[in-house]
């Protein structure tokens, strides 16, 4: 799950490898149509949009994983959970909320990894269920969130952002409450950054990923 846009350290943090979908049977379309990208996720793969405006898939090895059964949580942000500063909602503005992940200011580039033709395609998986997000409002604005991709006992996690200080963390803990409640059993991060580190996320090879994706795939669970 990485902060919106902020690639470079993404780069860092794994080894992005890109798929070459043509060695696969049968090869995926260049287009992001909910089959591809459902069918890609599953295959350990996801879409970033490039610096040249041109929208790829990659992997990572390791993989970045947040263990459900792992989560830390300080206890300053405990404290700011039951404060409830912030009102929770799912799935209220799901593209609103990709748009901010998409617009949020970054350090190191000033191009991002959502594009247009992402919000769109993931919109579309949105409205069949299968992509959702988690908001959190303050005194009726948007000022924090994350999206992702749900597909049996598998979630994952895309991008988060905020606009208030911690309205990401306690969006982040919201979410994982919600996965171990619905019996959940994977929270795919992508990359592990240090701003993920903190509340438990770590790298496992991406073999042992794909035993894991496969077994969570297993699965059903309902998001919602």
């Amino acid at each position: 799950m990485q902060p919106g846009g902020d690639r470079e350290i993404c780069h860092r943090s794994a080894r992005l490898k890109r798929v070459n979908w043509q060695s696969v049977t049968p090869p995926y379309p260049a287009t992001l149509n909910p089959e591809v990208l459902l069918a890609a996720y599953c295959q350990g793969a996801f879409p970033m949009t490039d610096h040249d405006g041109a929208t790829r898939w990659y992997t990572a090895d390791p993989r970045g994983v947040l263990p459900l059964d792992g989560f830390h949580c300080s206890r300053t942000l405990r404290q700011i959970v039951k404060q409830q500063r912030f009102q929770i909602r799912i799935d209220h503005d799901f593209e609103g909320t990709m748009r901010a992940c998409m617009t949020k200011p970054r350090k190191e580039s000033d191009t991002s990894w959502i594009s247009e033709e992402l919000v769109e395609a993931y919109a579309k998986l949105h409205d069949l269920g299968c992509a959702h997000s988690v908001e959190a409002y303050e005194k009726g604005v948007l000022v924090g969130g994350l999206y992702g991709v749900a597909i049996g006992a598998a979630f994952f996690g895309e991008s988060m952002f905020q606009t208030v200080s911690n309205a990401s963390k306690v969006c982040l803990v919201h979410l994982v409450q919600r996965l171990q409640s619905r019996g959940y059993e994977l929270l795919d991060t992508q990359m592990v950054t240090a701003h993920m580190r903190q509340f438990g996320c770590v790298h496992i090879p991406l073999k042992e990923y794909m035993e894991k994706l496969n077994v969570a795939l297993e699965k059903r669970c309902s998001f919602v």
